[in-house]
């Protein structure tokens, strides 16, 4: 369906930018000035992203952004299964960084995985003096603890990089030292204005610490790929890596998501990088394209439309054996999915959901909304570049809203104005949301449900989105809104 030809009824650039203006008028001339470019109606045929993307947040206005640091440790680093990841600084940053997104893992707790917290546990003192000694100790004691860790990461929180301390330099002692790869990552929350640059430190300290240090212990096969961008969220490795093999692909390693610090080490040796994340790993795919030859493709596999896009794109780029195992895979899978639309299409045909999430979300899921008859009418990112914009205003009907690192006034005005059935976001909107009376889902983590990607996925993210606004609970709740 081109979206270009996509609208939805009521909906007009002219109104869309009548409800913007509106919103716009609560701030003073200047925050007006910086926030106006963030908001836009959707115009799938410009030549370029309809809003200003990547830059700092105005001050005084609430955003829902995360840091440079959570980029890092919450998103590329934490998922690694079998590393311990060491957050250097006070306790704070490293107890909430880790267990609030739903980054499955297999093995065992302490053994094989290493999902727990470590912080250095920063004091005062250690603001005076330094944390160096400190963090040395630490490590010590985490090769001591669990020897069978792989590695460790070490991640900077704000105090680290403003007083100094030289993680780089213990961990190369630490290498010496433990006979064990110790990663540093000088990641400070403070640096850039988003999550997105923790990201690009993520990716630089990968390509200088990890990649092409190792092999796959089997042998090379024409099908090796590496599936990259995918963090595990709720399962989602574990429905889309079966699918892939079902077409006669070898996914050698998962990046990061329930990922092995061998496997990733070893990627320069595959034949395809697979990215669905784009955002967070889009310059890792460049950097082995450019230093090892490896072409990527950027794939969706929300919804049995973009699924069945997907895989012949993938297939293309293979012999005629994948070609037809993807034609199979398809014809045994879309019969399925058909029963799943047809039962769940007809209660929520029609049905409005606004999105708000960082990540691939706001544009990788709206196909899958439309096949069970919603219409995503507002969508926007936490922590997107232009590039990310340009590829959402191809999925999103004309007109809706576009809204960059929204504010809570900003969306609350929005929800006002388009009443949708559903709003998609993180835990900082929920709560408010629900207690206006409208429909939620938590789509950073998939609401303690999950997988959403993948044929497996679709089933249950019809079903959750259909218990999320068709629940009986709402007739109950008497908002003051």
């Amino acid at each position: 369906m081109s979206s270009t030809a996509r609208k939805i009824e009521g909906i007009t650039k002219e109104s869309t930018q009548e409800m913007i203006d509106k919103a716009l008028e609560a701030y003073p001339e200047k925050g007006r000035k910086k926030r106006a470019p963030h908001l836009a109606p959707n115009d799938p045929g410009a030549s370029s992203a309809c809003v200003k993307s990547n830059r700092k947040t105005v001050p005084g206005v609430m955003s829902a952004r995360g840091c440079a640091y959570a980029g890092a440790k919450g998103v590329v680093w934490g998922p690694i299964r079998d590393m311990v990841h060491v957050s250097h600084g006070p306790v704070g940053c490293g107890w909430y960084s880790w267990g609030t997104r739903r980054n499955m893992m297999t093995g065992i707790t302490g053994v094989s995985n290493f999902a727990m917290q470590f912080t250095s546990d920063f004091q005062e003192k250690d603001i005076v003096y330094g944390g160096d000694k400190k963090l040395m100790q630490l490590l010590s004691e985490t090769k001591e603890l669990f020897p069978l860790a792989k590695g460790i990461s070490v991640l900077s929180e704000c105090p680290v990089g403003l007083i100094g301390d030289d993680i780089n330099n213990v961990a190369r002692q630490a290498v010496k030292e433990l006979d064990l790869p110790v990663i540093p990552c000088n990641c400070e929350g403070f640096r850039g204005v988003s999550q997105s640059l923790g990201h690009h430190i993520s990716n630089d300290t990968i390509r200088d610490h990890i990649i092409g240090t190792r092999e796959f212990a089997e042998p090379e096969t024409p099908y090796d790929i590496a599936l990259i961008g995918e963090y595990n969220i709720g399962g989602d490795a574990w429905s889309v890596k079966p699918m892939l093999e079902e077409i006669g692909l070898n996914v050698k390693a998962v990046w990061t998501g329930d990922g092995q610090l061998e496997h990733i080490a070893a990627t320069h040796k595959v034949k395809l990088n697979l990215i669905h994340c784009y955002r967070s790993m889009n310059y890792m795919c460049k950097v082995m394209e450019e230093k090892y030859g490896i072409p990527w493709l950027e794939i969706n596999f929300f919804g049995p439309s973009k699924i069945r896009e997907s895989l012949r794109k993938i297939a293309a780029l293979f012999d005629d054996t994948i070609k037809e195992n993807v034609e199979k895979v398809i014809a045994k899978y879309d019969p399925m999915m058909q029963a799943v639309i047809d039962e769940y299409r007809p209660r929520l045909d029609g049905k409005k959901v606004m999105l708000y999430v960082g990540g691939l979300r706001p544009r990788h899921t709206v196909s899958a909304y439309e096949e069970l008859g919603m219409d995503v009418v507002g969508s926007g990112y936490e922590f997107a570049h232009g590039d990310d914009y340009e590829r959402t205003s191809a999925e999103m009907p004309e007109a809706t809203v576009i809204y960059d690192d929204v504010s809570e006034y900003e969306l609350e005005e929005f929800v006002h104005k388009l009443r949708p059935d559903l709003v998609g976001s993180g835990i900082k909107e929920k709560y408010l949301l629900q207690k206006m009376g409208i429909p939620f889902r938590q789509m950073h983590s998939w609401d303690y449900s999950g997988p959403y990607e993948g044929y497996k996925g679709f089933e249950v993210f019809a079903r959750d989105i259909d218990m999320a606004v068709n629940s009986p609970t709402w007739k109950f709740v008497k908002s003051p809104f």
